[in-house]
């Protein structure tokens, strides 16, 4: 039997407009979050809460999607969720899949 081989980091290219990013998250997420559940007027803030700390991760230079998605579930964790159906984890998992849908890499297997 062979080892099992680890994951290759996924790495997003060196960003060169974070903020652009950011509108674009915020925009990905709070229709993701509409959808995935229902319209809640806190998917608003839920979604502008990740994309500040998605664009200050990428305007310091954080390029590795695993820190990007452990930078969000960590500092989501102060977000005050009882308002919603989603928690730190949900969110950090969908910004994940969001970029991976935006780099064409699926998200069960890691391949483009």
């Amino acid at each position: 039997m062979t080892e099992p081989q680890p994951l290759a980091p996924i790495v997003l290219p060196p960003s060169t407009n974070p903020e652009k990013e950011g509108e674009w998250l915020l925009s990905s997420l709070h229709h993701w979050l509409d959808t995935e559940f229902l319209p809640e007027p806190v998917n608003a803030e839920i979604a502008a809460r990740a994309s500040q700390v998605f664009v200050r991760q990428r305007m310091e230079g954080e390029n590795d999607l695993g820190a990007l998605v452990i930078a969000l579930v960590v500092e989501m964790g102060n977000f005050d969720f009882s308002k919603s159906f989603y928690g730190e984890f949900a969110v950090a998992n969908a910004v994940s899949d969001l970029l991976l849908d935006s780099l064409g890499i699926e998200h069960c297997c890691g391949q483009s």
